[in-house]
């Protein structure tokens, strides 16, 4: 599922979008993000699809060739551990996978099969699947492992995969080392015996609210915002502050100053860690100062009012 972190980030690309654009059509704006986050489940389960494609490719594979009028003794007689790994069995008998797939139309494996004929090249060649197979072991935890190893090592990594997922949804660049993750995850927790449902978007309806709700109170107080920043960066002209600092110090306000149960040192540490990913290499620093001031001044004017942990 989506974490807080995330949300961040997705917001702080829809406010950035809609202040370049000079947009004043917050409904649109707020579709668009929710859109783009849906989009998210969207590869989540692609990615998870693709591993069901790669042991039907195996799978076919393995038919064909015991179809060979001079089929070698290999061949009649294959290695079925691949395509009989529990892990793949799971995913491949999901419904919930099946059905997401097919109700949203995500048919791009059977569009571009070659994508699915070059992952299932890699693991073919790869050390980890050739001991796999001399394996004699026969168990749920090394079928898991295995799974495991060659998403990390193969599919997670693979530069074309990612230029394919950036052609076909400019978002998902930002999306990938997320999902990734999460599949990794989702891979990790799966259970000999029990069913696999996709898990959710959003942890909870409260972190799906948080997305509309940081992204409309940002957008619609911002210039207010600005001015506070004006105050405690005397020497820099706003002109000069980058444009993704600007927009997530001012986040971080709306944080301080709208969402009472939020700590406020949460949100200085979350911010922070985002602009080493999306911004300048000095950036960390400078909104690390401005934001440390900021609560200050909040704080002996009584502006902030944080309850439950965000007392603490």
């Amino acid at each position: 599922m989506i974490n807080r972190r995330h949300i961040r980030v997705k917001v702080m690309q829809s406010v950035y979008a809609m202040l370049q654009s000079k947009s004043d059509n917050l409904v649109k704006e707020e579709k668009f993000l929710y859109g783009s986050i849906d989009k998210m489940y969207d590869l989540y389960a692609i990615l998870l699809q693709l591993l069901v494609e790669v042991r039907t490719l195996e799978k076919n594979h393995l038919e064909l060739s015991k179809k060979k009028i001079l089929a070698t003794k290999e061949e009649l007689s294959p290695n079925t551990k691949f395509v009989n790994n529990a892990v793949l069995k799971l995913l491949f008998e999901s419904v919930s996978l099946s059905s997401y797939i097919e109700d949203h139309k995500l048919n791009c494996w059977y569009l571009d099969v070659d994508y699915v004929k070059d992952i299932w090249k890699q693991i073919k060649l790869s050390d980890a699947y050739e001991k796999y197979m001399q394996s004699e072991q026969s168990s749920f935890q090394e079928d898991k492992e295995f799974i495991a190893s060659v998403f990390k090592t193969i599919i997670a990594p693979s530069d074309k995969l990612a230029d394919y997922f950036e052609g076909q949804t400019l978002s998902w660049v930002d999306d990938i080392p997320f999902v990734n993750t999460w599949v990794l995850k989702t891979i990790n927790k799966l259970k000999l015996g029990e069913t696999f449902i996709l898990g959710k978007l959003y942890k909870d309806e409260d972190d799906k609210k948080y997305v509309l709700d940081l992204f409309r109170k940002t957008v619609l107080n911002h210039t207010e915002f600005e001015k506070d920043i004006e105050d405690k960066t005397p020497n820099w002209d706003t002109e000069r502050i980058a444009e993704i600092d600007m927009i997530l110090i001012k986040m971080a306000i709306c944080e301080f100053l709208k969402f009472p149960s939020i700590p406020s040192r949460v949100t200085i540490n979350e911010f922070i860690e985002i602009s080493k990913d999306y911004s300048t290499s000095k950036s960390s620093f400078f909104i690390n100062g401005v934001l440390d001031k900021l609560l200050k001044e909040y704080e002996s004017s009584k502006r902030i009012n944080k309850i439950g942990r965000g007392l603490l």
